[in-house]
């Protein structure tokens, strides 16, 4: 299934909502039969502390439990993902503006290293910023982390990880406790962070069997909170 073409899969569900617990706010939606209990989100939200951003998901399993199985190679392998598409500008963190949807991501991946200045093992959960548009090669309506061509120099984070795509590799670590992930981001300016929108996904990524533009698609999205990725998620709300 596409990012784009999910659509309809859990509209009617999901709403913005105010609940109890630590669970208040965001976006909020039940759970989905068929859907893998640690990639069932029913809960994605963003607050702010001071200067930093508190990106935060909630699934009906334990989160973080799956991860790909390793493949032995870089091409056709495959990424996990827990996904906060925002309407931030890719600027906002190092990228040329107006390249694509700029998403927070933290992902498994046990067949490559991309995060060489924080080195950990293969595998283990670990933080990103990605670029994302939709490239009809990685399937109808679906989405990929955008390529680099070659010979063009685009703006980039300082802690770009030499991939060819538009990708950043922070360092911020995620913590997993029972079912929620949250990852703590410190910013510059937090005001861009506090007037944005935001949507929750979990989704599969693999890199082209060719290691090969384009080089890692959306392949397989578990489940969007929204239903449709409106990004209907207000920071603190």
């Amino acid at each position: 299934m596409s990012l784009i073409s999910c659509a309809g899969v859990a509209l009617g569900v999901a709403a913005t909502a105010q609940a109890h617990g630590e669970h208040n706010g965001g976006i909020q939606v039940k759970p989905q039969a068929g859907t893998a209990a640690p990639f069932d989100i029913v809960h994605a939200k963003i607050v702010t502390e001071g200067n930093v951003a508190v990106f935060h998901m909630h699934v009906s399993g334990a989160a973080g439990a799956n991860k790909p199985s390793a493949t032995g190679q870089l091409g056709g392998s495959t990424v996990f993902s827990y996904v906060w598409p925002t309407t931030m500008d890719p600027a906002v963190v190092g990228f040329d503006a107006g390249s694509g949807i700029l998403a927070f991501a933290v992902t498994s991946h046990p067949d490559f290293d991309d995060t060489p200045l924080f080195p950990a093992p293969l595998g283990a959960w670990h933080s990103h910023w990605v670029v994302l548009k939709p490239d009809q090669a990685c399937g109808k309506g679906a989405l990929k982390v955008v390529d680099i061509p070659s010979g063009s120099k685009p703006h980039l984070p300082k802690t770009w990880p030499g991939l060819p795509i538009l990708i950043d590799s922070p360092g911020w670590s995620p913590s997993f406790k029972g079912g929620t992930v949250e990852v703590r981001v410190p910013f510059d300016d937090i005001g861009v962070v506090q007037e944005a929108g935001f949507d929750g996904v979990t989704a599969a990524l693999r890199v082209n069997a060719s290691v090969h533009n384009p080089l890692l698609c959306v392949a397989d999205v578990f489940k969007v909170a929204s239903g449709n990725l409106s990004l209907p998620g207000k920071v603190n709300h």
